[in-house]
């Protein structure tokens, strides 16, 4: 299957640089993935497309100030790290730039000497293992000189860094915010709760895997990175009774999505469970575990695209997208929000 596949025009002028002040404000594109028909809504509507017995499953993953700005010791270089996954020891797997210009024994100085780093290794496409000192509390440290990694298409200053976190983050680990969950506000989710609609949290740090260009021409070469995900006892529990019972499941977000389908397919029913996921989605998948889907709008040729397009199907999906750009819809982490359901034409409440 071509990458190629998944590709589509999008005026750069849609690319939303800045979050909305009000965020259940967005825009919501609804569709009804087996008919294709679309509905443009507000998101706080969603209540609307949503019944008593359903269960959001949302990802309470909380993103790191993880972008740090040091000097070399040796140089006084300029150099920037990006912290992705934790390893043992206050080493992390870090990506760096220039990332020529660290080898094995580089140290790093961030924050006139706040925390160092030392280079212990090097990794493909960029990476390094980076064993950091400090004094003191590593986070706090990190809260003090790490600002939040927004991805390179958005320019502008974010002066609130919470804008880039949902309303329920809650454990630290992500390179990246799950960004459908980032329209929700508390009060939008307790008058779902008081509607009769479940809320279950599970848990994956996003990692830049999840948004890094598919380098290669054939959807079927591309290999995704892991990423660690916990779901608790509770949440498979909730889970299991609305599958067995006639609510449905909705997952908020493509990393959701990948964790309940991740549980599925190695447990064969929800199961309380952790540990790493490099499941890889697109068309021809079959879907075992999410009923609808709460999702932004991605980048083309992206693996989000093709896991969209595997839940609703590619060609309904690339319909629904040229009818986004018709209508203006704002497009990433920022931007609006798509609802891919069922039943749309039988209406709701």
């Amino acid at each position: 299957m071509d990458v190629s596949y998944f590709d589509y025009e999008l005026p750069e002028e849609l690319i939303a640089q800045t979050p909305l002040k009000d965020r259940s404000s967005s825009r919501l594109l609804v569709m009804d993935k087996d008919s294709g028909q679309t509905d443009h809504r507000v998101f706080h509507e969603l209540d609307e497309f949503l019944q008593p017995g359903d269960r959001l499953v949302l990802n309470n993953t909380k993103v790191l100030p993880a972008r740090l700005f040091g000097v070399k010791e040796e140089t006084k270089a300029k150099t920037e790290v990006l912290l992705l996954n934790e390893e043992s020891d206050h080493t992390w797997e870090v990506l760096v730039k220039p990332a020529k210009k660290i080898k094995v024994g580089t140290r790093v100085s961030f924050g006139g000497g706040l925390l160092t780093g030392e280079c212990t290794d090097i990794l493909p496409e960029g990476r390094r293992k980076i064993r950091f000192e400090f004094e003191g509390i590593f986070q706090e440290i990190l809260d003090r000189l790490g600002e939040m990694p927004l991805p390179p298409y958005i320019q502008e200053t974010l002066d609130e860094q919470d804008r880039y976190q949902t309303v329920y983050a809650k454990h630290r680990g992500s390179a990246a915010a799950p960004t459908a969950g980032l329209h929700f506000t508390e009060e939008m989710l307790k008058q779902l709760e008081e509607k009769g609609v479940g809320i279950s949290y599970v848990t994956l740090h996003v990692g830049l895997g999840t948004f890094r260009p598919v380098a290669v021409d054939t959807v079927e070469a591309h290999t995704m990175h892991a990423e660690f995900y916990e779901v608790s006892e509770e949440t498979a529990k909730a889970l299991n009774a609305t599958a067995n019972g006639e609510g449905r499941i909705v997952a908020v977000g493509t990393t959701s999505a990948r964790t309940l389908e991740t549980i599925v397919r190695d447990y064969g029913k929800f199961q309380a469970a952790s540990g790493w996921t490099d499941i890889f989605i697109y068309p021809g998948f079959t879907f075992r575990a999410v009923d609808s889907l709460l999702t932004n709008f991605h980048l083309p040729k992206s693996t989000l695209m093709m896991l969209v397009s595997a839940f609703a199907g590619r060609d309904a999906i690339m319909n629904a997208y040229r009818e986004a750009v018709d209508h203006r819809y704002r497009f990433f982490s920022f931007g609006d929000a798509m609802f891919l359901t069922d039943g749309l034409a039988e209406g709701y409440q």
